[in-house]
């Protein structure tokens, strides 16, 4: 037998505790002293003390614990209440989290007003680009409606080009559009749900975005969040990765996949993703962010300044060129293209 304070020791609980079990009719030790009072515990009683702690974790007054026990949970019940128990948990944890880091975005977006440097900003054309892509409709243009719906479609997207055994030419490129509420179910290419592993980028491919911040939202979620002011609505997330019309046409895709006019309309090529030769910008404003993009903010908001301090004006919402991405996110390189116009005196 084991003296109360042992028992504690072994069951990872306070003396105090014990004894407070004790007086509830939870866990009576096997035998108390008459002449001291003293309490004493056999190992056995370690199973029950166990099932009390894990019960109580799962949020469970002691009250209803005690009711449990005393219909003799089994094993695995207890292990699949556990298990529920954890998978809560641990998306507690991820939204709180997200919301840490979109805090911090916050906070360094206040600490680096003033501070870039017009040096940090390229006005520039961009190229036409022929993209593999796959898309989805995320609530806002907030990172925090943006990351969930990209991460699943770019991980969806690698696993579909190897599936159909072509390697990307270069490095992904995101971009956005938006949707009035009449539109969602018309979106090219639109994909409300990626099966699989949602942490990663399948298949090895280097200078892919494995997350901004698990499956694309719905398009009645995305609708009902949808105002009529612009820019306040539901957006179109187009993920995509830079092929050739030469690994295109090896693959069998539809149309032998030889380039398309620039017209910036996904069209299908019967391999599971779209394919876009997606137009280049005549103008933009450039700006390279360095870290993950659940930090964007900072890096966003100082190149907004930056366009009105010098006579520009938003003329779409940005490109996101994912330059490198390996698996440490504080070490992704990504260039924000902000598509802008010479702004009119006058006019906001």
């Amino acid at each position: 037998m084991f003296s109360i304070g042992d028992f504690a020791q072994y069951g990872r609980v306070s003396a105090r505790m014990l004894r407070h079990y004790d007086a509830l009719g939870l866990l009576c030790p096997a035998r108390t002293d008459p002449a001291t009072g003293y309490r004493f515990y056999e190992a056995a009683q370690l199973a029950r003390l166990n099932r009390i702690i894990a019960l109580k974790d799962l949020g469970f007054s002691l009250q209803q614990v005690g009711a449990i026990l005393a219909e003799e949970v089994s094993v695995p019940e207890l292990r699949g209440m556990l298990r529920l128990r954890r998978a809560e948990l641990e998306a507690t944890l991820t939204a709180a989290g997200e919301r840490l880091a979109q805090v911090e975005a916050r906070l360094r977006s206040i600490e680096s007003e003033g501070h870039m440097s017009a040096d940090d900003v390229v006005v520039k054309p961009t190229g036409t680009v022929l993209l593999a892509e796959l898309s989805g409709i995320a609530a806002s243009y907030g990172p925090e409606d943006i990351g969930p719906v990209i991460q699943p479609l770019y991980a969806e997207l690698c696993a579909r080009l190897d599936a159909a055994g072509i390697t990307p030419a270069g490095p992904g490129l995101a971009y956005y559009e938006a949707v009035g509420a009449g539109d969602y179910e018309h979106v090219p290419g639109a994909y409300e749900h990626v099966p699989g592993d949602h942490g990663g980028t399948p298949g090895g491919h280097a200078d892919v975005p494995g997350g901004h911040t698990d499956v694309p939202g719905s398009a009645e979620a995305a609708a009902a969040s949808a105002g009529d002011e612009p820019g306040h609505g539901a957006v179109v997330v187009h993920a995509g990765l830079t092929v050739t019309a030469e690994a295109l046409a090896r693959a069998g895709a539809r149309g032998g996949g030889t380039g398309a006019p620039a017209t910036g309309t996904p069209t299908a090529t019967g391999l599971g993703f779209d394919v876009v030769a997606l137009p280049g910008l005549e103008c933009a404003a450039t700006v390279v962010h360095r870290g993950p993009m659940s930090r964007i903010l900072p890096t966003a908001q100082n190149l907004a300044h930056w366009i009105d301090a010098n006579g520009y004006r938003s003329a779409g919402y940005a490109r996101e060129l994912y330059l490198e991405c390996p698996p440490d996110q504080e070490k992704w390189v990504t260039e924000i293209q902000e598509p802008v116009v010479r702004a009119v005196p006058g006019t906001p």
